[in-house]
């Protein structure tokens, strides 16, 4: 079993934003989504949309340059 950094997506009110990606993150956020569903259980894989938030989430989390520079103001 792959161990993915990402859990299961909890379910919260979004916040519209609109953002361009290139196609190759596209197909790679798609195909994480696709994994990501197989190994948290579900029956379709989220929507590239619906898995971005939470993986940019993650980032934003495990970065301890941002924690650091962020507490400094």
């Amino acid at each position: 079993m792959t161990k993915l950094r990402l859990g299961p997506v909890a379910e919260e009110k979004p916040v519209k934003l609109t953002i361009e990606l290139t196609g190759r993150l596209f197909r790679e956020l798609s195909d994480y989504a696709a994994v990501h569903a197989r190994e948290t259980g579900l029956a379709e894989p989220l929507s590239p949309e619906r898995i971005a938030p939470p993986i940019i989430e993650r980032f934003i989390a495990s970065d301890r340059g941002f924690a650091s520079a962020r507490n400094r103001r």
